[in-house]
């Protein structure tokens, strides 16, 4: 049975290596194999949602199956390691949640982990005021956030890396 449980600072080990493996896995057939790599250098755990209480971990048992949240801050994507970051609050009448870091386990894919992970931090920026939502989607996540109701409002590359590794900016408006 999966269990949806906010993340601690001890899970932080098996995070990371799930954010690791899915990267490396799932981002293939999107992306050349430098993307993938210069992925890394993008993507990644902001530690900062685990203290903020907005971030989740689905377990099977003692197996990290995916991960995911939102944030109330204005930093859009990325890790701790990750350039332009930006912990300002964000005002819910007139700023979007951030939805942030999902991943799930490629031993998991299409059991319904995302849908668990983007629900709950939907439902928790609904609950604190916020009409929509934005996020960073990669080429993989795209498909998956459409179907979820996310549009595409803008496309964009991260720089960050070795090479530039498309990305696209999704928004969902609270109905």
């Amino acid at each position: 049975m999966l269990d949806l449980k906010l993340a601690s600072d001890a899970d932080i080990p098996k995070i990371k290596a799930l954010m690791t493996r899915a990267i490396l896995e799932l981002q293939v057939g999107y992306l050349d194999p430098d993307q993938v790599m210069a992925s890394q250098v993008g993507m990644g755990l902001d530690t900062q949602l685990i203290t903020d209480g907005t971030y989740f971990c689905v377990w099977d048992n003692d197996i990290l199956a995916g991960c995911g949240g939102w944030s109330r801050r204005a930093t859009l994507y990325g890790g701790n390691h990750s350039a332009g970051r930006d912990a300002r609050l964000l005002d819910p009448k007139t700023d979007r949640a951030r939805i942030r870091a999902m991943y799930t386990s490629p031993d998991y894919t299409k059991r319904g982990i995302g849908r668990m992970v983007l629900s709950a931090g939907e439902q928790a920026a609904q609950s604190e005021g916020f009409k929509s939502l934005e996020m960073a989607a990669t080429m993989a996540g795209l498909p998956f956030y459409e179907k979820c109701g996310y549009r595409v409002e803008s496309r964009w590359e991260d720089k960050n890396g070795a090479v530039p590794v498309p990305l696209a900016t999704m928004v969902k408006a609270f109905v």
